[in-house]
C-alpha cells in the first residue's frame, strides 16, 4: 500500500475530484467502511452531514455486546457479537472498559427463561456462568435484595465517540478524505448509474472541513457507499430507490456517577428499561424501543424519563434516590426484508443487510448498508468494503481485524504516567486511558497542563490536541474529550474550552462556540429538571448568565432588549425535611 498519506487541501487539489469510492455516513459503519478500503488501498472520500456520530451512534448507551441480549431472541447476531466483542477488546483496547455484565433473575421471574438464556449464550459461544445470589451481590453490592441468582456475560462499556474519531483518524491517514458539516442535499445519477453526490458545506470550521460554509460541491465517484443507518431511506429515495428502514427510538438517561460496575441487565423477555451501562463516571440507563415515522423529528416525552428510573429501581433500587443528569434519544436503523410484516419493533432482527441496488433495483454504482448493532460495525464494514472492491477490482483484503487503532496499538502506555507529565494521578489516569500510546505525544508539555473539565479530568493539553484536529467546533472537541460531559454538563467549564480557541480566532468566533456548545449540552437537561439537577441547572445559568454577564442584552447583540431576571433565592442547596418526593420524580416546592 506504500506509506501513509495525510490528506491535506493542498495535495488534493493537485488530484482529481473523483474518488473510487464515496461513503456517505460518518458513523461507526462509515468510518470503518472508510478506514478498510483507505487500508486496502482504495481512494475514499467520506462524507458526514453533522460531526462524526452525529447520528445513531452519538445517541447509544455504550454497551459492547457479548451477545447476551440476543441469545435467545437472534442467536446469529449473537454470535456476531461475541466474536466482535473479542476484535474489539484487541484493536480499540483505549476505547473499551471490559465490565463484565450480569443477566439478573429476580424473585418471580420466570425460571424456563434464565435457563434458556443460559443454554443459548453456551450455544453461542458466550462465556456464561452462573452467579448464585450472594455472588451477585457481592460483585454489585446495590443490587436489590430481591435477587435470585445471575448469569456472568463479557459484557463491557465502550465509547463511540473515540473510537469512531479513531476510525476516521486511521482513514485519514492512509490518504482518505473526510469531511463532515457536508450534507447530501442530492445523489447523482446518470441513466442507471450513480455516479456521485451533491454536499452542502455548512459551518464547522477546522480541519475537518475543507470548503467555504453554503457552498455546494458535487464529488463523483465510481461507487457510493450508502453507510447513513436510520437515514438510510432518504438517501435512497434521492437515487430512486426504496429502502425499507423502520427507525425505532429508545431513551437513554444519564445518571451523576457509578451506581453499577457491572453491566446488569433484567433477565427476562423483552421489554422496556432492563439494562444499566456503566460509562466512564456515569451509569446510562436504557432503554425503550418505539417504531417512529422520521429518525429526526419524534416526541421525547418525560414519562420516558421517568419509567428508566422507576423500572430500574427495581434493580438496583439506589436509583430512586440518585441524581439524574441529563437524558437523550437515539434512532435506531432497524430493518426487514420486504414481505416480512413484522409489527412490533422489538421482533425486528438486529442483522444487518447489504442491499446491492444494481441486483436488487437495476442500479449500479451504489449499495447501501442497514440494521445491525454497534458492536458489529466493524464486520459489517468488513462485508460492504468486500463487496465493493469486488465490484471494482481490488484484491486486497481486510486487515481491519488485526491492526490496532490510533492510540490503542501501544496499550502499554498505560503505565504509570502520573509523575512523568506532572498531573495528579486520577488525571493521569484517566488521560492515558483517552489517549492510549498517544498519551506521550499529547501530554507532554513545555509549561503546566492545568485541568479544564474536573468532572471528566480532561487537561489543556487534551483540549489544544481536540482543537488542532477539529477548530473551533467545540462539540467535536467534547466528542474527542468528553470535556463538558460530566455532572456540571459544562457549566465549570465550557467557557474554559471556549476560551482555548484564543488566541488563534477572535472572540465572535469563540463566543459562537461556546454557545453552540452549552446549547448542545442543555438539550439533554431539559428532560432533568428536579431535585438537585434542578438546582444545578440554574447554577449553570447564574454562572453563565450573570458572573459572565451572558443575559446582558449587549451580549447577545441585542443593544435595546429587555432582559427577563430570575429569582435565585428559589432555589435553595437541596431537599429538607419539610419536602416530599411527587410521583413523577419531583420535589414539592423546587
Amino acid at each position: 500500500m506504500g506509506g501513509i498519506v495525510k490528506w491535506t487541501p493542498t495535495n488534493y487539489q493537485n488530484m482529481a475530484n473523483d474518488a473510487e469510492v464515496l461513503v456517505v455516513g460518518g458513523g461507526s459503519t462509515g468510518t470503518g467502511i472508510a478506514r478498510d478500503l483507505a487500508l486496502r488501498g482504495v481512494d475514499v472520500t467520506l462524507v458526514e452531514k453533522g460531526n462524526l456520530t452525529h447520528g445513531t451512534t452519538g445517541r447509544m448507551h455504550g454497551l459492547l455486546h457479548s451477545g447476551g441480549r440476543y441469545a435467545v431472541s437472534d442467536q446469529a447476531s449473537a454470535t456476531e457479537c461475541i466474536e466482535e466483542n473479542r476484535v474489539l477488546r484487541d484493536i480499540a483496547s483505549h476505547c473499551v472498559e471490559m465490565t463484565g455484565g450480569q443477566f439478573v433473575q429476580l424473585e418471580g421471574d420466570s425460571d424456563d427463561y434464565f435457563e434458556e438464556k443460559l443454554r443459548g449464550c453456551r450455544e453461542c459461544g458466550i462465556p456464561a456462568e452462573v452467579l448464585t445470589a450472594k455472588e451477585a451481590r457481592e460483585q454489585e453490592p446495590y443490587l436489590t435484595k430481591d435477587v435470585k441468582r445471575a448469569i456472568s456475560v463479557p459484557d463491557g462499556a465502550i465509547d463511540p465517540f473515540r473510537l469512531c474519531v479513531a476510525n476516521a483518524a486511521d482513514a485519514e491517514m492512509h490518504g482518505a478524505r473526510i469531511e463532515t458539516h457536508a450534507e447530501v442535499t442530492d445523489v447523482l445519477v446518470d441513466g442507471n448509474d450513480v455516479v456521485g453526490v451533491e454536499v452542502r458545506h455548512e459551518s464547522g470550521p477546522g480541519k475537518r472541513n475543507h470548503a467555504r460554509p453554503g457552498t455546494t460541491e458535487e464529488i463523483r465517484a465510481d461507487y457510493v457507499v450508502n453507510a447513513t443507518g436510520a437515514w438510510a431511506g432518504q438517501l435512497g429515495e434521492m437515487a430512486g430507490v426504496d429502502i425499507e428502514v423502520r427507525p425505532s427510538k429508545g431513551v437513554m438517561v444519564v445518571m451523576n456517577c457509578r451506581q453499577v460496575d457491572t453491566v446488569i441487565n433484567h433477565c427476562r423477555p423483552k421489554g422496556d428499561a432492563d439494562i444499566i451501562v456503566p460509562h466512564e463516571v456515569t451509569a446510562i440507563l436504557g432503554t425503550t424501543d418505539e417504531e417512529v415515522a422520521d429518525p429526526e423529528n419524534y416526541p421525547e416525552e418525560g414519562w420516558e424519563v421517568d419509567m428508566m428510573i422507576d423500572q430500574l429501581s427495581k434493580l438496583v433500587p439506589i436509583l430512586r434516590d440518585s441524581r439524574t443528569v441529563r437524558s437523550f434519544w437515539g434512532v435506531r436503523p432497524l430493518y426487514e426484508p420486504p414481505g416480512t410484516g413484522t409489527t412490533d419493533p422489538t421482533d425486528i432482527t438486529r442483522d444487518f443487510f447489504l442491499l446491492d441496488h444494481e441486483e436488487r433495483d437495476d442500479l449500479t454504482g451504489l449499495t447501501s448498508i442497514v440494521g445491525g448493532k454497534f458492536t458489529t460495525y466493524r464486520a459489517m464494514a468488513e462485508q460492504i468494503s468486500d463487496h465493493v472492491c469486488g465490484q471494482l477490482g481490488v484484491r486486497e483484503t481486510c486487515s481491519t481485524a488485526d491492526e490496532p487503532l490510533p492510540g490503542s496499538d501501544d496499550f502499554s502506555v498505560l503505565r504509570d504516567y502520573m509523575d512523568e507529565f506532572g498531573i495528579r494521578s486520577p488525571i493521569g489516569r484517566r488521560s492515558v486511558q483517552r489517549l492510549g500510546s498517544r498519551a506521550d505525544e499529547v501530554l507532554t508539555t513545555n509549561g503546566p497542563n492545568p485541568v479544564l473539565c474536573e468532572c471528566e479530568a480532561v487537561t489543556q493539553a487534551e483540549i489544544q490536541d481536540a482543537i488542532d484536529g477539529s477548530g473551533t467546533d467545540l462539540n467535536a472537541v467534547r466528542i474527542r474529550t468528553r470535556a463538558s460531559m460530566g455532572n456540571c454538563q459544562g457549566g465549570i467549564c465550557c467557557h474554559r474550552m471556549a476560551n482555548e480557541l484564543h488566541p488563534e480566532h477572535d472572540e465572535p468566533t469563540a463566543r459562537e462556540a461556546l454557545d453552540e456548545l452549552f446549547q448542545e449540552r442543555w438539550k439533554g437537561e431539559r428532560h432533568a429538571l428536579w431535585g438537585e439537577q434542578l438546582s444545578q441547572a440554574a447554577l449553570n445559568y447564574a454562572l453563565h448568565a450573570t458572573t459572565m454577564n451572558r443575559d446582558a442584552p449587549e451580549a447577545n447583540g441585542e443593544q435595546d432588549a429587555e432582559t427577563d431576571t430570575i429569582d435565585f433565592s428559589a432555589f435553595d442547596a437541596g431537599r429538607n425535611s419539610e419536602r416530599t418526593v411527587d410521583g413523577d420524580g419531583g420535589i414539592n416546592g423546587d
